[in-house]
């Protein structure tokens, strides 16, 4: 999987979005939402159907996947902005090192803003974050350049952070979504061919705004809605929305429905330009290419009467993940427990680099090969308080159950995915499965003894607190 037959190092595209949900693709079972390109990578390669993200926010997963270290070893255990990111051996930064040509375009979330971090080359994008007043945005420089007006993709009054949902005033050639692949065909064809290259294509959506183009918009306006799963645990998020970007609240079922098919026709333009990238391949040489897709975390997108994320619910903390290497897979999905860590291994053991012995993810080369003969039991992900003080969070799953530990309040949530995947029955409330929750409190009770300065284990219980959102002590 490293090489071709001709013993060339393969080039690898990374493809990463914000806030998509583990469930939007087509080739997993989506009722609504059609992504025919993601999907021909799975037909090639492999879908991971029980893939998390470590710490369901963008700047924590984020640095898990450039570090291939867990939350509690990088320091970002959830959102916090403006904290330089010091890492050795970052992703790009090893490629790098060892001969490819790095490129990333789109949205890193890196600080100092335009940080390279390895990457030889960036075109930026991050969204509406200038925290120093001096950050340069090369969507909105080019932008300007087409347009002749500054920031006109936001003339449609979308927040960053809201349900609400409208189509872009933009025509698609000129929406974000375009500009990455755009900029990503821009740099293949200008490419150094002497040696190998790694190009991130960080698409900033279907992260709100909720804004795809007319077409997109048009083509989803009318689909039908499934029911929105309400679990039988979420009375408390029954209350009316307190604005554009709360966090919780019961929103009018058209409404609702509205803002969920502006999400999926977001969607399916991402995949549309994922469409033409492989198109455009074709005719510049990318046989000899290995495709990763993954999200950093996904949306609530109004299950259980709740937004956004940093939660351990399914669309909070379930990622899309495909691999496609060089010659395909002949199994093309796989329901081993994976999260974010393990892309670090997987590229470098594509490309034929040693991996760093500080990373804690697996190399995926295995289950996509067949090679792996053992495999972790499950997967354990967390988020300091985000919205409010109650909602610091543990969770482990292996795809097919999940404990849930709020570290505030000690409130356990226990679901079996398997029977129940809109997780609509707490077990943990109902006591119907007080063995099973047993297993799986012991087995974080023994995770979190191995990190004796959160003190929320004595190695015999759980003990409530909370965590900060950084580790400052390793970030200095």
């Amino acid at each position: 999987m490293a090489s071709d037959q001709t013993g060339e190092r393969p080039n690898i595209i990374f493809i990463l979005t914000d806030q998509m949900r583990g469930d939007c693709l087509s080739v997993t079972g989506h009722p609504v939402v059609r992504t025919p390109n993601i999907d021909s990578l799975a037909q090639r390669g492999m879908a991971f159907t029980s893939a998390y993200s470590p710490c369901p926010s963008c700047i924590a997963a984020r640095a898990s996947i450039w570090t291939g270290l867990s939350p509690s070893s990088h320091g970002r255990l959830g959102y916090q902005d403006q904290v330089v990111w010091r890492y050795d051996n970052m992703l790009a930064q090893v490629l790098s090192d060892c001969g490819y040509q790095t490129h990333c375009v789109g949205k890193t979330h890196y600080y100092p803003q335009r940080a390279h971090l390895g990457f030889q080359s960036l075109d930026s994008y991050e969204a509406m974050q200038n925290f120093d007043g001096k950050y340069v945005n090369d969507y909105h420089e080019w932008l300007r350049e087409k347009t002749g007006r500054p920031l006109a993709h936001l003339d449609h009054g979308l927040d960053s952070n809201s349900w609400n949902a409208r189509p872009s005033p933009l025509p698609e050639e000129l929406h974000n979504n375009t500009w990455v692949v755009t900029k990503g065909l821009e740099f293949i064809r200008r490419r150094d061919r002497t040696r190998p290259f790694f190009l991130n294509l960080s698409f900033h959506r279907p992260h709100p705004p909720i804004d795809p183009p007319q077409t997109f918009y048009d083509i989803y306006r009318d689909r039908t809605i499934p029911p929105v799963p309400v679990g039988d645990w979420a009375g408390g998020n029954d209350v009316p929305v307190s604005g554009l970007t709360c966090w919780r609240g019961r929103l009018g079922e058209d409404v609702l429905a509205d803002s969920r098919r502006a999400y999926y026709a977001q969607i399916a333009h991402i995949d549309a330009q994922i469409g033409r990238l492989l198109a455009a391949g074709r005719s510049l040489g990318l046989s000899n290419t290995v495709f990763i897709f993954t999200a950093d975390h996904g949306e609530m997108l109004g299950d259980h009467h709740l937004f956004r994320k940093c939660y351990a619910y399914e669309g909070s903390a379930k990622v899309p993940l495909v691999v496609c290497p060089v010659g395909g897979c002949q199994e093309h999905f796989c329901d081993q427990p994976v999260t974010l860590t393990d892309i670090y291994p997987t590229v470098l053991e594509c490309a034929g680099i040693e991996t760093p012995s500080a990373c804690e993810g697996k190399s995926l080369v295995g289950l996509c090969d067949g090679s792996a003969r053992q495999w972790r039991d499950f997967v354990h992900g967390e988020h300091a308080a985000c919205y409010e003080k109650d909602h610091g969070m543990q969770f482990l799953t292996d795809g097919g159950y999940k404990y849930i530990w709020h570290t505030s309040t000690g409130r356990e949530q226990f679901f079996d995915l398997a029977q129940d995947p809109n997780e609509l029955h707490d077990l943990a409330l109902s006591g119907k499965a007080a063995d099973r929750v047993t297993l799986w409190r012991t087995r974080l009770v023994d995770l979190l003894a191995e990190r004796p300065q959160d003190g929320l284990s004595d190695g015999s219980k759980l003990i409530p607190g909370s965590l900060p959102n950084v580790r400052k002590e390793l970030l200095s």
